[in-house]
């Protein structure tokens, strides 16, 4: 056990008792979403999570500031989120905010730290923030927004009296201020097709255009993907209004996967629930419901549409990953592509190994698969982050070839233009990037990876607020795609910024799903030098030599095409901090080669 300084946050939910009585599963669903929601916040702060509450949380931050502006900033976004549900289905944190000292025991913290930020929780007003006068002292300076001081109050088993502040977001600036912060894939080979079946409108017929438009809405953005075929409106809409099963209409319209669902109006709400269905076996292979204002009609259901396809297609990459393989025209390489998808998706080093030399046997059988060429580049460079792959200049070479054909064979794959821009951004052609991104978003507007790389690119040429605010919307989209790894570069652009303490968090969070990532073990342990802290960083260090004992500062930056050269500097200050060896003692490699 250890005893140390930290800033506390206890939030809970405000009724949630009742909440849970009148629709048990609904209440928890909905506090699971705005849980995710928020989690890259708490992460942006440096913050983590010490525990569930059942209603709530308890957060650990090193630094008060970090606390309580993640604390406004949780609200602000909660406001724009309960302004998407309907009445009944409101769901307000309260949260406290206390820095003192507290016991550290494994991953727990106990002591009057966390008494005080418990009892500071009970007083916030729904939607609020209750601030204890410690905290308010050493964070007020750096606060863009007004609290109120709420004079003193006495706590149970708390011996002095605390004085408390307090912020909630009616009638205050922070919602500006947490803004500002912040296929031509052949047809034998899409052997998924998908059908999306008209939305049922369980609402008076004069609100049957909205059910229609959204579905029209929906065919189009998944027709966006190059994976899989959509079906057309008029061969789903002949279906409107029958009571036929799903496995009836799979087999007369020859659907491997069918979307449905509903929607319904009350006053100017709107809910929307929708599920995607193995018609075959019947399973029920993901559902969700979707809550929101009407405002902008047009805007809402471009947002329900980004929100459906968003989930949906993911699902659909990852049921068609698992499936066995079914006849097609050239069955053989479609199936090896698959079955390396399968590898793929598991991500452990044999599966990358495994994953390869499917893509490879794919590519022989049919040099025209644009999506395999994508999937192998990717794998390659995501194995060289990670430290499974040697580096070398033939293999950084071969990727581009891979990206670059995969655009020539597929115009219209965002995903072959979003592995282009990550290739050039890596080779330091900064403009190209940038282009090839900006394309990747025109073409599929509604997949967030994309926004997602359009932020790579900010981030290659420095511009890191930005690179920050696009990795963010990606991740708040729970995109579980493999091929991205959101955390892991927050916790470089963070480090960029000098804010250390979320860049740490970032990198914390990318080691519980890959606790071998080279390039995060390595930002860890700049970080943690950077911040001073000697001990960690060695420590640190002796995990990231360990794992890779013949890593270098030199021989890790030969990868690195940063615009700017202050950003290398920068990240290579950090490196020899923390006491990684700048040059290897014996002779150079041959110049032909590049290391991780």
């Amino acid at each position: 056990m250890e005893r140390r300084l930290a800033a506390i946050v206890c939030a809970d939910v405000a009724g949630y008792s009742r909440m849970m009585g009148a629709d048990e599963e609904g209440t928890h669903a909905t506090f699971k979403a705005h849980r995710s929601a928020i989690y890259p916040i708490i992460l942006n702060h440096g913050g983590r999570l010490v525990k569930n509450t059942g209603d709530g949380f308890l957060l650990e931050y090193p630094s008060v500031v970090g606390a309580l502006q993640s604390s406004i900033e949780i609200q602000t976004l909660m406001v724009e989120r309960n302004g998407q549900l309907p009445a009944d289905r409101l769901m307000q944190f309260r949260l406290g905010v206390h820095m003192g000292d507290v016991i550290a025991d494994e991953d727990e913290v106990f002591g009057d730290g966390v008494n005080i930020a418990v009892r500071l929780e009970s007083v916030a007003t729904p939607g609020g923030v209750a601030v204890s006068g410690k905290a308010y002292r050493e964070a007020s300076k750096h606060i863009r927004v007004p609290l109120m001081d709420a004079g003193s109050r006495r706590f149970k088993n708390i011996d002095e009296a605390i004085s408390v502040w307090t912020w909630d977001p009616s009638g205050s600036e922070g919602r500006d201020l947490a803004l500002h912060d912040k296929s031509n894939l052949p047809a034998q080979y899409r052997t998924a097709i998908v059908g999306v079946l008209p939305f049922v409108n369980l609402s008076d017929r004069a609100e049957e255009y909205f059910s229609d438009g959204l579905t029209e809405d929906l065919i189009l953005a998944l027709s966006l993907q190059s994976f899989f075929r959509v079906l057309s409106r008029n061969a789903t809409f002949s279906f409107k209004g029958k009571n036929l099963s799903t496995r009836l209409i799979a087999r007369e319209i020859d659907a491997t996967y069918l979307i449905q669902g509903s929607v319904r109006r009350a006053g100017n709400k709107i809910r929307v629930t929708a599920e995607l269905i193995a018609p075959e076996s019947g399973e029920q292979l993901w559902a969700n419901r979707y809550d929101s204002d009407i405002g902008d009609l047009f805007a809402m259901q471009d947002e329900l549409t980004t929100s459906l396809s968003a989930a949906i297609a993911p699902e659909i990459f990852r049921a068609e990953a698992s499936a066995p393989a079914r006849p097609s025209a050239d069955p053989t390489a479609w199936d090896r592509f698959l079955k390396g998808l399968s590898h793929y998706y598991r991500h452990t080093k044999t599966d990358f190994e495994a994953a390869i030399d499917l893509f490879r046997q794919a590519i022989v059988l049919d040099p025209a698969l644009s999506i395999a060429r994508a999937y192998l580049a990717t794998i390659m460079v995501q194995g060289i982050q990670y430290g499974w792959i040697r580096s070398t200049r033939e293999l950084w070479t071969e990727a581009m070839s891979l990206a670059e054909s995969s655009v020539q064979l597929d115009p219209r794959s965002s995903f072959a233009f979003g592995l282009l821009s990550y290739m050039h951004a890596m080779e330091g052609n900064h403009d190209v990037a940038m282009e090839a991104a900006k394309k990747s978003v025109e073409l599929n507007p509604y997949d967030m990876g994309m926004r997602g790389v359009l932020g790579l690119a900010h981030f290659a040429s420095g511009n890191h607020p930005q690179a920050i605010e696009l990795f963010s919307m990606a991740a708040q989209r729970g995109n579980s795609d493999p091929r991205f790894k959101w955390d892991a570069l927050l916790a470089f652009a963070h480090y960029m910024l000098g804010q250390y303490d979320a860049a740490l968090s970032w990198a914390r969070e990318a080691m519980y799903l890959n606790p071998n990532h080279l390039q995060v073990l390595a930002i860890r342990a700049a970080t943690l030098a950077e911040m001073g802290q000697a001990d960690e960083a060695a420590k640190a260090t002796k995990v990231l030599l360990n794992g890779f004992p013949t890593l270098t500062v030199e021989r890790h930056l030969r990868n690195f095409r940063w615009k700017n050269p202050a950003d290398i500097a920068h990240y290579r200050e950090g490196l020899l901090k923390a006491g990684v060896p700048l040059r290897e003692l014996s002779l150079a490699k041959p110049a032909s080669k590049r290391s991780a």
